[in-house]
């Protein structure tokens, strides 16, 4: 039997890019004891608080319980993890500190097979994921604009949604973001690739690109649609059906948050990790396992892979 989910949990953020410092922000405001490990920029932070913009509120708090690393922090109730799936090597360092037993942790990353690192630290009981629909990009240490709020789906980690998920989901509505309880997980991890897939993908591989550029684009508008489309076709061999009404949303979504940078480009321009295997490769391997066939999708990862490992080298004379 699971650890009650307490009615003031003690909240950690493990990230403070733009999903911790939107969501611990608002948790933050809401009046919720949260603690944000803040590595670098810590200092700013600390100096001017959290800000975020969204298109119709400013939210500010102006002291923040910041920290330089997770044992300052200690055990708490919850913890995000909202770093990017790159980093998932450091959680055996980073997790441990945070837990106690009955410890939920929640991870916001993107992508297929994110719990499974979590799950080898803090025990596949106590984990849950979550799937961010939302456009959000950090402008400065601590400060967040958010073009499109969107909402959150929760589910646990190989198990239906039980009373701690559904605690998590209302800590999340009381802090003023649309959450829901979901029963399944992976089927949510399949639909957010639906638009990740396209979208971050190709605002990288068509030259760095902002995502009106694509939705406006014919030749790119119908190739995110043909992407879309193979990722709902090897969701259904797992069993998960999405409709294909779901693909003209993504569309309609997209069109209303402007000239978005998708964070997979801000990575990439940036010269930071791109959640290449997460977000691309995982599914291509596991739609060969069904023997579904991807080849743009599949041409998409290699692609991207390409220009990642060209970044890496440095150029060369003739």
């Amino acid at each position: 039997m699971s650890t009650p989910f307490p009615a003031q949990p003690r909240i950690a953020i493990l990230g403070s890019g733009a999903l911790g410092c939107y969501y611990g922000t608002r948790f933050a405001k809401a009046g919720e004891d949260v603690h944000f490990l803040v590595r670098s920029g810590r200092a700013a932070v600390m100096a001017r608080g959290l800000r975020v913009k969204t298109p119709t509120e400013r939210i500010q708090v102006k002291k923040a319980q910041v920290y330089g690393s997770p044992e300052e922090i200690g055990p708490c109730d919850l913890v995000l993890i909202a770093l990017k799936a790159t980093a998932n090597d450091q959680l055996k360092k980073l997790l441990p500190p945070l837990l106690k037993p009955g410890t939920v942790v929640l991870t916001l990353q993107n992508g297929l097979g994110v719990e499974e690192p979590v799950a080898e630290v803090a025990g596949a009981e106590n984990v849950l994921g979550a799937i961010c629909f939302v456009g959000c990009i950090r402008t400065a240490p601590g400060t967040v604009n958010c073009s499109f709020p969107g909402l959150v789906l929760i589910g646990e980690f190989g198990r239906p949604a039980g009373d701690r998920t559904h605690a998590v989901a209302a800590l999340f509505t009381r802090a003023g973001v649309k959450c829901e309880a979901q029963n399944n997980l992976e089927e949510l991890r399949w639909r957010k690739l639906v638009w990740n897939v396209p979208f971050n993908g190709l605002a990288i591989a068509a030259g760095g690109i902002t995502t009106d550029i694509i939705v406006a684009d014919e030749g790119l508008r119908q190739l995110s649609r043909r992407l879309m489309e193979e990722i709902v076709d090897a969701a259904a061999k797992f069993g998960h059906v999405i409709p294909r009404s779901f693909v003209d949303i993504q569309f309609d979504r997209t069109a209303k948050m402007g000239r978005y940078r998708p964070s997979s480009l801000i990575d990439y321009e940036e010269g930071r990790e791109v959640e290449l295997e997460e977000i691309w490769g995982e599914p291509v391997r596991r739609a060969k396992t069904q023997g579904v066939p991807v080849p743009r999708l599949e041409m998409l990862y290699w692609l991207i892979k390409r220009l990642l490992a060209a970044r890496r080298k440095p150029h060369q004379r003739d």
